[in-house]
């Protein structure tokens, strides 16, 4: 472990963990991330330019041609919270390693706009870069943690309406199973220094409204995972949402979904957001882009 992993884990262990049991507040936690707390350095030759149809922001060159990979990514949040500014230290530094554009969508957030407004927003979104002329075989799609397991729903409700599908697809820390039956969420509780596990549980209710737990939309743990494009997936040994990445894993596989899983020791949930400080992070973010070159050649 790094010092640095150290020093974020336990400011999150002693001010954020806290928080999250049972339950997080909606307008605590939007408050808490308005703003990303070490705002991540553009590169020179680099721009973020906002858009407004579909809504959101770029990731790309200043200027010049464009690189014909694409990633769409989908911020994580729990559905309820954070925006493409606050997972700029992972976006940026995908799209620069990766030589990618990257759209990020700012998707309607719960408990205003429940479950299934999410997805709309982001199956929108990848058939607005498909109307650009992206072909799909140069788009990745990516997300973490409530923005992992958006991807996998973006996928199936693509597949289910017949269009092409992207690439592939980048996972970190995903949540699948918004019913909660991971054991992780009991067996790692004192391990995870960023939430409880009857936290998580609470705030599925922010996104699900009367939608069952178990649709394979909200959870796609239990959707039918076959015809999935490859699929890239980290997760932390210590996190309370190891069960939703790990069983994941095991039913992609057993569907014929080609998955690389790394389970990487004692970090936080989604660790790569702290790249600016944290080396394992880096290091984890440059496997991902590595793997997002390799799907789209």
């Amino acid at each position: 472990m790094s010092w640095q992993n150290w020093v974020i884990s336990t400011m999150l262990k002693y001010r954020m963990k806290p928080l999250s049991k049972g339950g997080i507040d909606v307008a605590k936690a939007r408050a808490a991330t308005a703003k990303p707390a070490v705002p991540p350095r553009v590169p020179p030759g680099w721009r973020i330019r906002p858009s407004a149809l579909p809504k959101g922001e770029w990731i790309e060159p200043d200027g010049g041609s464009m690189p014909g990979r694409t990633l769409l990514y989908l911020h994580g949040g729990g559905y309820f919270f954070c925006s493409p500014e606050t997972h700029r230290s992972i976006t940026i530094a995908l799209a620069t390693q990766a030589d990618a554009r990257a759209f990020v969508p700012d998707y309607r957030l719960a408990p205003e706009h429940p479950y299934p407004a999410a997805i709309e927003d982001a199956v929108a979104a990848y058939r607005a870069l498909i109307a650009e002329g992206i072909p799909p075989g140069k788009i990745v799609i990516g997300g973490d943690s409530a923005g992992g397991g958006l991807t996998l729903a973006t996928l199936l409700s693509l597949r289910a309406a017949g269009d092409a599908l992207p690439a592939g697809a980048i996972l970190f820390s995903p949540w699948t199973d918004l019913a909660g039956t991971g054991e992780t969420l009991v067996s790692n509780d004192k391990t995870d220094v960023m939430f409880h596990g009857n936290g998580i549980l609470a705030g599925a209710a922010n996104y699900l409204g009367s939608t069952p737990a178990t649709d394979p939309l909200a959870s796609p743990l239990y959707a039918d995972l076959a015809g999935l494009p490859p699929l890239f997936l980290q997760a932390s040994g210590a996190e309370v949402l190891l069960s939703d990445s790990t069983r994941l894993v095991e039913k992609a596989r057993a569907a014929g979904v080609a998955v690389e899983s790394e389970i990487w020791p004692k970090l936080p949930h989604v660790w790569q957001i702290f790249s600016p400080f944290v080396p394992e992070a880096r290091a984890a973010l440059a496997k991902a882009a590595a793997f997002l070159q390799r799907a789209t050649p």
